[in-house]
């Protein structure tokens, strides 16, 4: 008897063996006829048509790329496309599918095997393994998403699938628009919502207890600094609740790659936006209680150049970085940065060359601040032109001159070329009228009247160090007298040498015989003298008849 059912059972494991070796007639016949641009010759290509098909919502077309004979022939249509419709939101949130790594050939990955792995999904302490399957109709190799995956897309869209699908009406999920079913759109739209508001929400909350335990310190700095974070704090919480809300969505694999983008890409921008502010609250700060702490006043004016570069370098240094990390999201970008820092053929010298210019003057930006031929708030004379500098940046130096005109002077020229600068080492400064006089005029009364002037008119101008007044020179119809007089600065050296020159003129006016004057002297007119010879011809020639 055992003998018998041992032989029995050896036949059926050789029928079923031999049956399983029988090409299939047909595959799916309820879906009805396969389109002739369906390619399921490979595990590449069934596994990028099926995900091309679902994710432009042709779900019915992408029925054909699973295995559905065990379901019946009537129901396969619609079962199909409900199963093709559900396996894309599993493999979109726990499975991204590299289809480049998938065999291209139609034996797969070798002629005796029958199945492909896209990878596993755990499931309940289990692991699903989501497969292809190799069959054979018609004499030909297929693939398709092989029977046991199929029959587990159920209970995999049961744990990973959308939590709304009970709770929302049968039209939002029945189509697609644009790619995304009508729900998605609809959690999109309240997940930006959504973010903004409680991002809005959460900053204005963090900003008050911050300013609430800021002002519990002496110092300012910090009050100043809480002020800053406002707008850079909400970008980074909008950032983080839009990650959060897009994760439930089940979003396509690309457009949760736009997402994640987006999210990166503002925190970095929030992070920027912040160290710029704050590098400028710090520098505000500084000079604040420079000018607070009444500091010499070309220490104050060294400090604020210092401060001003340095500031302007960091800003650089933030912007660069940050466009870096902006743009190395992309793959393009990213491998052409890769490739210019690992060659230095032609590419990588005209770059350098084409950048030496701007990089020399950021070097003498970064010169300028440590040598400090120049400083802001300096007079300097440059180009003939007289100003004071009102900005110092990395490339070019803006001077505002007496006629509130603004010069912008490349950097390199302060540190190639001389200049005259007013204000090194000390703002006091002289200055000097002259004035052209007779010969006759008295010069200690000269004196005298600038000793007057100095002491009454222009007390508010003259500092009381130097007061001279002599003859500079002496010409053949005049001479040539200096007043010599000083100022705190040279703004109040302009004024004062304006006033001086105005009253000396006026008192000289008061005495006109000691204005410059041209003398004549006139002479009776003489016959010049005779010559020797003249004289003898005159007296041998003959007198005149009468």
């Amino acid at each position: 008897m055992k003998r018998h059912a041992s032989r029995v059972l050896v036949a059926l494991l050789l029928l079923g063996c031999v049956l399983g070796g029988l090409p299939v007639l047909a595959l799916n016949n309820g879906l009805g006829q396969v389109p002739q641009d369906l390619d399921r010759s490979s595990p590449r290509a069934t596994a990028q048509g099926f995900l091309d098909a679902v994710h432009r919502g042709d779900y019915h077309r992408a029925a054909y790329y699973l295995y559905l004979d065990h379901l019946p022939a009537s129901e396969q249509p619609a079962q199909g496309a409900q199963l093709a419709r559900k396996l894309k939101f599993v493999l979109d949130r726990e499975l991204s599918v590299d289809t480049s790594v998938l065999p291209k050939t139609p034996e797969g990955e070798s002629p005796t095997s029958r199945f492909v792995s896209m990878g596993a999904i755990p499931l309940k302490g289990e692991s699903v393994p989501i497969r292809l399957q190799r069959m054979s109709v018609d004499n030909t190799f297929i693939w398709v998403v092989s029977e046991p995956t199929v029959k587990m897309v159920d209970p995999l869209f049961e744990e990973y699938g959308p939590l709304l699908t009970e709770t929302l009406p049968a039209v939002f999920f029945d189509r697609t628009v644009l790619g995304l079913e009508p729900w998605q759109w609809l959690g999109l739209a309240v997940t930006l919502l959504s973010a903004w508001v409680l991002s809005y929400l959460l900053e204005k909350f963090l900003l008050a207890a911050a300013l609430r335990v800021a002002r519990w310190t002496r110092i300012s700095w910090d009050d100043q600094l809480v002020n800053a974070g406002r707008g850079p704090l909400r970008l980074p919480f909008f950032a983080l609740l839009l990650a959060l809300g897009t994760s439930f969505l089940l979003l396509p694999p690309k457009l949760k790659l736009l997402s994640d983008r987006v999210s990166y890409s503002l925190t970095i921008v929030a992070v920027a936006w912040f160290i710029l502010r704050f590098l400028r609250v710090s520098e505000a700060y500084v000079q604040s209680r420079v000018a607070s702490e009444a500091s010499p006043h070309r220490r104050a004016r060294s400090l604020r150049t210092q401060l001003a570069v340095l500031r302007a370098v960091f800003e650089v240094a933030t912007y660069v970085i940050a466009a870096a990390l902006l743009l190395m999201q992309f793959e393009v970008v990213r491998n052409v940065g890769v490739s210019l820092l690992a060659s230095a053929g032609i590419a990588g010298l005209a770059i350098g060359l084409a950048a030496q210019k701007s990089l020399s003057s950021l070097l003498a930006g970064i010169q300028l601040s440590i040598t400090q031929p120049v400083s802001i708030g300096d007079n300097v004379l440059v180009e003939g032109e007289f100003g004071t500098v009102e900005e110092i940046t990395l490339t070019y130096v803006v001077l505002r001159i007496w006629d509130q005109r603004r010069m912008v002077i490349p950097i390199n020229q302060f540190l190639d070329k001389p200049f005259q600068n007013w204000s090194k080492g000390s703002p006091e400064i002289m200055g000097t009228v002259i004035l052209q006089v007779d010969y006759m005029a008295d010069i200690d009364a000269l004196r005298a009247e600038l000793d007057r002037i100095l002491a009454n008119e222009a007390k508010d101008l003259w500092d009381g160090r130097v007061k001279t007044l002599v003859v500079f020179d002496v010409m053949d119809k005049t001479l040539t007298v200096r007043a010599l007089v000083s100022a705190a600065n040279s703004s109040k050296l302009g004024d004062l040498r304006f006033l001086v020159r105005e009253r000396l003129v006026v008192f000289l006016r008061s005495k006109p015989h000691w204005l410059p004057m041209v003398r004549s002297e006139s002479r009776p007119a003489q016959p010049p003298p005779a010559r020797d010879g003249q004289e003898d011809a005159i007296q041998g020639a003959p007198e005149p008849r009468s």
